[in-house]
This record gives structure tokens, sequence and C-alpha cells, in this order.
């Protein structure tokens, strides 16, 4: 893809916010040196043109800056999580109150197989088997930015069960091989439990052998949650009532397609875009069952599914399971469509900053430059909109506890109720 070069002033402009956000993010980083080449790797990926190598931001003859960031990319042992958490934690508290945790899916195709976790698998986003890495981002997003702050890398099964694949990439012997869809969410998990931050509904795409799993390890850590679902699904539903008969149990897409007299309309605007849409929205309170290969150790637990009519479409199109019981549809829908907002920054400053280019063959390396990327993401929005972060304040400014929670953990917080579908004030939701 084309890369932009910045004007100068705005790469300026960005090179001092850089400097800024090293102090505030990297000081888990313990000697000046390697902050020193944080630096240079941030600048490297925010002006340089083309992909963003190591060797295209060293520059042409710089064999000895070439080799210090690879060492400091590729071997040097520094902690990630870190940088990611302080990231997190400032977005969090200064530049934007994220309405969501959005689990953006990541494929990296790749033409050999040394690159760590690469491999020819069947990939859902493509619709094809390919060779490639699967990774996955966790965004804060708002219906104005969203920022990546947290990363997985999928693991196919020879690279943790073959010895030489794990020597040779540097893979913790703590590393299993999961889904991409269970990855996500033992990240999710730990930031929930461990980054003391507050916990915004997560919004992700989920495939029916993934979602009784899913369901569960949310609701251990009372985890609200909007997840995608395939209209092939099958729903239990009924049976709540002495006079009701059942539970039944049919397609979820069958399920909504009958309660089609109950639509609600709702008017929306298309992130990234001027034009205005119309959804068509129902719901059903349903169950969540186990898998069919576990035996149901307590009751099922009461969900709701939400389905919509998109543009034109005679029969539903988009499906959702949500433990949000509280709150509209059109609250509900919106928080969804955050999805949206994320794959618009995806492309336009995302990948611009080089989140695909990593060209090294480590564990560690890729979750380095995936963390540099992620703050070089993160300068170029904030610049862009403003958002200059005081480091005096900051260096104050302690992190948020919460000792009146089930184990000193974040409670969980939706966004506020907003008005009646079709008033102006929605546009707080999606822009």
């Amino acid at each position: 893809m084309a890369r932009a070069v910045l004007p100068e002033e705005s790469a300026k402009e960005i090179s001092d916010l850089i400097d800024v956000l090293i102090s505030l993010f990297f000081e888990s980083l313990p000697r000046r040196d390697q902050r020193n080449w944080a630096r240079v790797y941030l600048n490297g990926l925010v002006r340089t043109t083309g992909k963003k190598t190591i060797r295209n931001i060293a520059g042409t003859g710089a064999s000895s800056v070439e080799q210090s960031l690879q060492q400091f990319i590729s071997k040097s042992p520094w902690d990630w999580t870190p940088v990611r958490r302080s990231l997190a934690q400032h977005l969090e508290r200064t530049a934007q109150r994220p309405l969501a945790w959005v689990v953006q899916p990541m494929v990296i195709e790749k033409a050999g197989d040394r690159s760590v976790g690469v491999g020819r698998q069947f990939v859902p986003q493509l619709g094809r088997t390919a060779n490639c890495q699967q990774a996955g981002g966790i965004w804060l997003a708002s219906s104005d930015a969203s920022f990546p702050v947290e990363w997985t890398l999928t693991l196919p099964g020879p690279w943790t069960s073959e010895l030489l694949h794990r020597r040779r990439a540097g893979i913790p012997d703590t590393a299993r091989s999961l889904t991409p869809a269970q990855d996500a969410v033992h990240a999710v998990q730990r930031m929930a439990a461990n980054w003391q931050l507050q916990r915004r509904p997560v919004v992700m795409e989920v495939s029916n052998p993934d979602l009784p799993q899913t369901v569960e390890a949310f609701a251990l850590q009372d985890i609200p949650f909007v997840l995608k679902v395939d209209g092939s699904l099958p729903v239990s539903f009924g049976g709540a009532g002495r006079h009701k008969p059942g539970p039944h149990t049919a397609p979820a897409r069958e399920l909504i397609d009958s309660l089609r007299s109950q639509r609600r309309v709702v008017e929306w605007t298309r992130h990234g875009r001027a034009e205005g849409a119309v959804t068509l929205l129902t719901s059903a309170p349903i169950l969540a069952a186990t898998g069919e290969d576990r035996a149901a150790a307590a009751p099922p637990t009461g969900l709701l599914l939400v389905g919509a009519w998109t543009e034109a479409a005679l029969l539903p199109s988009e499906f959702w399971i949500t433990n949000i019981a509280d709150r509209p549809l059109a609250q509900l829908f919106l928080l969804a469509k955050l999805t949206d907002r994320v794959s618009l920054d995806f492309t336009g400053t995302c990948e611009p900053v080089g989140i695909r280019d990593f060209e090294g063959r480590s564990f560690r390396g890729w979750h380095h430059h995936a963390t540099l990327a992620s703050v070089a993401h993160a300068a170029r929005l904030l610049a862009a909109g403003g958002r200059h972060p005081d480091p005096v304040a900051l260096a104050a400014a302690a992190p948020a506890r919460y000792p009146g929670t089930p184990g000193g953990r974040p409670p969980a917080v939706l966004p506020p109720r907003p008005l009646i579908p079709g008033q102006s004030p929605r546009r707080e939701f999606i822009r």
C-alpha cells in the first residue's frame, strides 16, 4: 500500500510528542540507551517512507544503527507489557474516554516459513487458506478515535510442540497453541485483572465453537460484552415462565426473523463518512449453554440476542450476543459498530506506521515491534487531534485504585445512556 509522507512541520510536531511519550511509557526500560533506540525506532515508524523494516529505518549505509536497532528489537530482553499498560492508562485517563475494548483480527501473509507463528491455515477474514501469521489487537475505541494497546500472536501447533521452533523463535515455555479468539479472551482477562483500567464492554467477533468458552471467561470477571456471531448459531430460548413451553432451540437467524414485527428503526452516521444509514433492530432473550462436550456445572446464563436488518436486506444480516441487559438496543448496536471505527484507524494510521512490516523471526521481536507501532499510532492520532500530554501533570497522577471492588479490580463501566434514537445527541456515539 502507498505510504503518505508527512509534511515537515507535522513530522517535527510528532517527533517532539514522541520525546514526551518516551518519558511517559518507557520508564520500565532500565537503560538510557534502550530508551534512545526506542526513540529512533518510533521516529522511523512515523517518518520513513515505504515498508518500515529495520534496514529502512536505519537508512542507507548506517550499518551500526541497523545492528543496534536489530539488537534492541529482536534480542534485547525488555518487557513490552509495562509499556502497553502505560499507554492504555494514559489514554484512559487523559486523551480518550473509550466506550469499548474492541478486538480486531490482523492477518499478515508471508512468503516463507521462518517468521514466528507463520503457517498454512484457514483464515475466516480471508475466506481461504493462506500462509500467514494470525494476530489480534485490543483497541480502546471511542466514536472519535481508536488506539491499539495490546497484541496477541497466535501460534499454530508446530510452533509450541516442536523444540526446534521454540528455540529458534525464542518462544516462552508458557506459550500455548490456542485459537485467535482464545488468545484475545486471555489478553482481555489479563488487562481487566492487572492493568488498572475501567473495564469497558468488549466488542469482538466469535465463531460458534469459541462462543461458550468466551461467554464463560468474561462472566467470571464480570466483563460486559457484545459478541458478533454467525446467524447459524443455535440458540436456546423460552421456557422461563410457568406457562411457557420450552426451552426451544433454533438458529439465531430464524429466531430474529420471527420477531420482525417488533423491529425498531435506528438512524446513525457511518464512521468516516458523511452519509447516514438506517438499520432495523430487534432482540430476544436467550440462554447461554455450555459447549456440547462439556457438562453443565450451573444453570444457563441469561443473555440477549440482537439482530439487524441493514440497508435493503430482506433477511436479518448481523447478529450479536450480549450480557448488557439494561441498555437500549440503539446503544448496543452503536457499541457493536465501533468495529468500523477501529477498521478505519487501522487502515488510516496503524498500517501506515508499519504494524504488518516486521520481518524478524523472533517472538520477542514481533511483540517489541507491535508495541512500538502502537505508540507510533498513538503519536500520530494525538498530534492530529491536538491532544498533547503534559508530562509534569501526568507524572504526578497515580493510576486509579479500586479498593471498594472485589479483588481491588476496576468496576465495569458502560457509556452513559443515549437519548431516543433519532435525536441529535446520538452523534456522541457514532460520527
